[in-house]
């Protein structure tokens, strides 16, 4: 398994679930966790997902993603797993 943690934070607007889960759904990439919430009008969205039989390389994919993001006024962002392990390790 090929672990990728997303996430997505801005102003919550319609269909940003929407646009993140159809892009994974078209590149074979598996939503493993999803964690949403919605605090004072703003998004925070954190996902793990399984990247192992994506149809794109990784760094297409953070770049692609990002892209989405920019174009409906959110950040998306794409961690390894290792890497985010090692960054939130005390």
């Amino acid at each position: 398994m090929k672990k990728t943690i997303i996430t997505v934070v801005g102003k919550d607007t319609v269909g940003i679930i929407a646009k993140v889960c159809t892009y994974l759904a078209d590149n074979h990439i598996n939503i493993l966790d999803i964690s949403q919430t919605i605090v004072d009008e703003f998004f925070n969205m954190m996902m793990i997902v399984d990247m192992h039989n994506a149809d794109k390389a990784f760094d297409t994919v953070a770049d692609e993603l990002e892209k989405i993001g920019s174009e409906i006024g959110v950040i998306v962002k794409c961690q390894r797993e290792e890497i985010f392990a090692s960054m939130h390790r005390i």
